[in-house]
């Protein structure tokens, strides 16, 4: 069992760097609030590859390579 399994799709992490970034972003432009560090969550987790919650619950987004025979 590898401790960090890529479970991340490329649309699931495309998706997740780009939230992470908008919500960042908040830091320094808009409300400037610090409640925009959560973003470093998908941030990081978008360029990772894997994600702890999908682990926990078996979850992935991440095609499967097919073995042939």
């Amino acid at each position: 069992m590898q401790l960090f399994p890529m479970n991340e799709g490329n649309v699931d992490r495309v998706l997740r760097v780009v939230l992470g970034v908008g919500l960042l972003s908040l830091v320094f432009f808009g409300p400037q609030t610090w409640w925009g560090l959560i973003g470093l969550v998908p941030l990081v987790t978008g360029l990772v590859g894997s994600c702890p919650v999908y682990t926990l619950f078996g979850v992935s987004t991440c095609p499967r390579k097919r073995i042939t025979a």
